[in-house]
């Protein structure tokens, strides 16, 4: 009987708007804004990637790599852009909503594409979450080492281990992964974003201060020299900073997810692309600013992580503020990057397993003053292990400055390029051999070379990292 009222209700509402209390497709109301949107993205975006653009750009040299970052900002705002428009299938007001990626993917290409999407787009996830667990141990320690460096007057090299640091973060995201779903996460959201900007302004000022104090900006056009490596390594190097460039970009998986946080009028994908250009405007602003700024300030020498590689010293107590704010940034941006992997698999059990209470019953457990805490034993489970498996594999390789090269790489062209294009043609009726399906299949072309270059590096760094490596014993 409720489920036929449920199903009259949602035939009579108006397709434009909804109700007062639900859209039109029959959920409550959407409160998201291109405010709410933006932070989002940006805490999605301005990740630990930014953190290696100063090492990226020394790989480029000042010609190449402020010109390499301006690239990726174009790309990835045209193609978010593109993927915007595929929110909702047919018209773009009252067209059937796709909610996640994948349901774009499977209204407007279908097949095969769907799986391969699906893989593509979960198993990138899982490598952020592992990307963002050796990044925020690495941050952790470094708060120690400069205390540790401050207290020796450097005598100390304060060598740690990586272990207790990376099981500490996976305690914390076991509570935090308890979040139901990606609406209950704008407060985390908006706390990270703030968090971003604090440690990027540090670096920033950080380099500055050390620019200032050198006396001239270092660096080279052509970037680091033959000489201080090989030309072998120049080459690999050069493509894994492709990588790393395209890892800090990378947030096309969720921009669907979060796009279907917003309210309408006006239509979520106008409020998408007014979100985009803001957080791309925003996060590439900051970027230049970061990775010219550290390479200015030690050139061929930057470190792999500016706040981390010890390029820096002192002040040692901003390091720990802009350290603390990584590690806080990241406990947000882990829960915004899982949530769709999260939300996919909690989907597919109910589906198959429809009567299972353990699935489906919420159980509340009474908190004095709040609203009770709703527990579904499933989530509690599954979402668990998803994190004590990321943080074993994170202790199995914690070579940051690769893993984060090769996520990029392998995440950027089929997420971010290929998929957005395609569904874009396909939406759009676009005639194939016409001038705008040829210009579209070139720039989708460039930019699988482009992976596959990056991919090719980052694959070298971890094979290099691996000849001196024993598992579950990295210090730093």
């Amino acid at each position: 009987m409720v489920q036929n009222q449920q199903e009259v209700f949602t035939v009579d509402m108006p397709q434009t708007g909804g109700s007062k209390c639900f859209d039109d497709d029959g959920r409550i109301k959407r409160t998201g804004s291109v405010w709410t949107a933006s932070a989002h993205i940006i805490t999605a975006v301005i990740g630990s990637g930014v953190l290696s653009l100063a090492w990226a750009t020394a790989q480029l040299g000042w010609l190449a790599g402020p010109v390499v970052m301006l690239l990726f900002s174009f790309v990835t705002y045209f193609t978010s852009t593109l993927l915007a428009a595929c929110y909702r299938s047919g018209d773009p007001i009252s067209g059937k909503r796709n909610y996640t990626y994948m349901d774009a993917v499977r209204s407007n290409l279908g097949g095969v594409k769907v799986k391969l999407c699906g893989i593509v787009q979960y198993l990138n996830i899982f490598g952020v979450a592992i990307g963002y667990t050796i990044a925020s141990a690495i941050s952790m320690m470094a708060i120690k080492r400069s205390n540790c460096f401050h207290k020796s007057g450097g005598k100390d090299p304060c060598h740690m281990n990586s272990n207790p640091y990376m099981i500490a973060f996976g305690l914390v995201q076991i509570i935090f992964s308890q979040i139901p779903d990606f609406d209950q996460l704008w407060w985390l959201s908006i706390l990270a974003a703030v968090m971003s900007f604090i440690y990027s302004s540090a670096g920033l000022a950080l380099g500055i201060a050390q620019v200032v104090a050198n006396g001239k900006v270092k660096g080279s056009l052509t970037g680091i020299s033959i000489g201080a490596v090989t030309e072998t390594q120049k080459i690999w190097r050069s493509f894994q900073a492709l990588g790393d460039i395209a890892f800090a970009y990378s947030y096309s998986i969720i921009l669907i997810e979060i796009q279907d946080t917003v309210k309408s009028p006006p239509t979520e994908e106008k409020t998408m692309k007014k979100a985009t250009l803001v957080s791309v405007g925003v996060t590439t602003t900051f970027y230049m600013l970061c990775g010219c700024m550290g390479y200015a300030a030690f050139g061929d020498m930057s470190p792999g992580n500016l706040l981390t590689g010890f390029g820096f010293y002192n002040p040692y107590w901003l390091l720990d503020i802009a350290n603390a704010a990584i590690v806080v940034h990241l406990v947000g941006a882990y829960q915004v990057y899982c949530q769709p992997l999260f939300a996919f698999i909690e989907k597919q059990a109910s589906v198959r397993f429809p009567d299972s209470d353990f699935i489906a019953k919420d159980i509340k457990i009474p908190i004095p003053g709040f609203k009770p805490l709703r527990l579904n034993f499933f989530r509690l489970i599954w979402r668990t292990v998803f994190v004590i498996v990321t943080t074993l594999i994170s202790m199995l390789l914690p070579f940051f400055n690769d893993v984060v090269g090769l996520l990029g790489a392998l995440g950027f062209w089929p997420l971010t390029v290929y998929f957005p294009v395609e569904m874009y043609i396909e939406q759009k009726k676009i005639a194939r051999w016409s001038t705008q399906w040829v210009c579209l299949q070139i720039f989708s072309s460039a930019c699988l070379v482009v992976s596959l270059a990056a991919a090719a590096g980052s694959i070298a760094g971890v094979v290099l990292d691996l000849k001196s490596y024993k598992p579950f014993q990295s210090d730093y």
